[in-house]
């Protein structure tokens, strides 16, 4: 039986779970893991950084959390294991168990699971006017739209197995940002979608950055999206770019955290020259502002 000691310090939510059952010797009820985890406040869309503080030598450490499963990798710099999840836009709120499973050198097994709290986020709505041709799409479109569906589901079909980034997520343009993400889009006076990203306030030709390392898994004009460009960065977790005016990569490009990608514009369903910058990890949409606000270790 797990007994669970809540406390709150420096921005995490920290979990002592005690009385972890734990096959092996030595490793019993003598076993304490420290789970640190952020953001303080998980809500629906919240991406979600998980570190555990072992007290044995672990060769490998996997977890699961809302039907989503994912593995764990060491740091030295915080002697910890730590990974990335993410809580989906329709999750409702309530109490859900995340279980995290290691083994250790000696090949023994440790498995322990407690409770993460989700909230609900509030989200507003926004008029948007756009070209006509966004909102109710021509007929002799659809083969580019139809195109377009098919290089998505393409490029979301596919992710390296082992994370490719490494350390805090960069900002891909040093600009003030808007565009709460969440946000009921209504545009024309009809009610089309929610906005799934955060828009960077950037003028045609502004330096578009790699927010961490990955794989260029698309760069290509899009309808909706315009110039758009894709990155991998491993275990479900990709990064989107859009209204792009001139791309810098090409697909299967190896980039690094930081590296000049592409330079902003204002094509596509765009109202102007801006960067809409978006997370999706394991075919859901995440708040890229909290990703930014999370601090990973490094390796």
């Amino acid at each position: 039986m797990c007994r669970f000691y809540w406390s709150l310090a420096a921005g995490c939510i920290f979990l002592f779970v005690a009385g972890i059952n734990l096959a092996g010797e030595n490793m019993g009820n003598h076993a304490h893991w420290r789970v640190p985890f952020e953001p303080l406040r998980v809500v629906n869309c919240s991406p979600v950084l998980v570190r555990v503080a072992a007290t044995m030598q672990l060769a490998e450490l996997n977890g699961s959390f809302l039907g989503q499963e994912f593995s764990f990798r060491p740091s030295k710099t915080c002697h910890c294991w730590y990974a990335l999840a993410g809580v989906s836009l329709t999750t409702k709120p309530g109490t859900y168990t995340l279980r995290v499973a290691g083994k250790s050198k000696a090949r023994n097994d440790g498995e322990m699971s407690y409770l993460v709290h989700v909230s609900a986020a509030r989200y507003p709505f926004s008029t948007i006017k756009v070209a006509p041709a966004f909102v109710e799409p021509p007929k002799e479109v659809e083969p580019q739209i139809q195109a377009a569906d098919v290089a998505k589901k393409q490029a979301f079909s596919t992710s390296d197995p082992d994370p490719l980034w490494s350390g805090p997520f960069q900002r891909p343009a040093q600009t003030e940002t808007s565009g709460v993400f969440g946000s009921a889009r209504v545009y024309n006076g009809v009610k089309k979608s929610q906005h799934l990203g955060l828009d960077f306030h950037a003028s045609i030709g502004t330096p578009v950055h790699a927010t961490n390392a990955g794989t260029v898994i698309l760069a290509r004009p899009l309808y909706f999206e315009g110039n758009c460009v894709m990155l991998d960065h491993g275990q479900g977790l990709v990064t989107v770019y859009m209204h792009l005016s001139e791309f810098k990569v090409k697909e299967g490009d190896k980039v690094a955290a930081g590296q000049l990608i592409a330079l902003s514009g204002g094509t596509g369903r765009s109202t102007g020259p801006h960067l809409h910058f978006a997370v999706r990890w394991r075919g859901e949409y995440l708040d890229p502002k909290t990703l930014l606000e999370l601090r990973p270790p490094g390796n």
